[in-house]
């Protein structure tokens, strides 16, 4: 139902085809672009295949993931009349649901940082494409909204979930029955953008800041630390530190190792 294009930094023709996805990789961090100009609608919830993105990540060494739109926009969310098209079959429609609600937890529980580089329009689906990644960076022209109330609908792949833990049970109340629209300062304010870029410039924020996170940093050092993090919220206090000291050492020996090896 979608195409992935796989294209290594090398290729100087990437993004010249009409498909819904690319996956590149700059410098060990991967790119997952929307491409469906100019809205970045989702032909369908599961924008990519799981197990596509799992081998994209792991086959490449892959150490943090940057999700963006193509051209001008994030994404303007899911296709409406797919949807409707779906629900002449509800179980059709909830399995096609559930299975972007896997997705997104997929890109959620990642052991490697994701960023989503949010450029003007970021709505419905695709805000929830946003919540699941671990920062969100927005252009300063950005506009972020949970639309779907307008329609008689309601977020369906988890944005009820993660938005109060960002913005909190009033934010995510006035956002989702309100159905506003929040520039990248309100959203800012509200805890769900993390970082504020220049007018379009997201991307290349986000690739700077995700350099600096993880360039001449060993995947495991990456992972280790991620997990740690996620031990925090996942974990008694207790079993989290715990994690942390057998992360740790294990760290230690392999760095203790290394440097023995450049010794001798």
């Amino acid at each position: 139902m979608f195409q992935l294009k796989y294209f290594p930094e090398s290729n100087p023709d990437r993004m010249q085809s009409k498909d819904t996805v690319f996956c590149e990789i700059n410098d060990s961090i991967g790119i997952i672009t929307l491409h469906d100009p100019p809205g970045n609608v989702l032909a369908i919830p599961e924008f990519i295949h799981p197990g596509i993105l799992s081998r994209f990540i792991s086959e490449n060494d892959i150490k943090g993931l940057i999700i963006k739109g193509y051209g001008k926009n994030f994404s303007a969310g899911g296709n409406l009349d797919a949807i409707f098209d779906a629900s002449q079959d509800p179980n059709h429609l909830a399995s096609m649901m559930d299975e972007g609600l896997k997705l997104l937890n997929l890109i959620q529980d990642l052991d490697i940082p994701v960023i989503a580089a949010i450029n003007r329009v970021c709505f419905g689906g695709g805000l929830e494409i946003a919540l699941a990644c671990h920062i969100r960076v927005a252009s300063d022209n950005a506009l972020l909204a949970f639309p779907e109330v307008n329609q008689n609908l309601m977020p369906g792949m988890g944005g009820t979930f993660r938005l109060p833990f960002q913005a909190g049970l009033a934010g995510s109340m006035q956002m989702i029955l309100g159905g506003d629209t929040l520039n990248a300062g309100a959203a800012k304010e509200l805890g769900i953008v993390d970082f504020i870029a220049p007018k379009d410039q997201a991307f290349e924020f986000a690739l700077n800041l995700m350099q600096k996170m993880t360039h001449d940093r060993p995947l495991k050092v990456i992972r280790s630390i991620m997990a740690a993090l996620k031990n925090a919220s996942a974990c008694t206090p207790e079993e989290a530190m715990k994690a942390e000291t057998k992360l740790f050492c294990s760290l230690a020996t392999d760095e203790a190792e290394r440097r023995k090896k450049e010794e001798a």
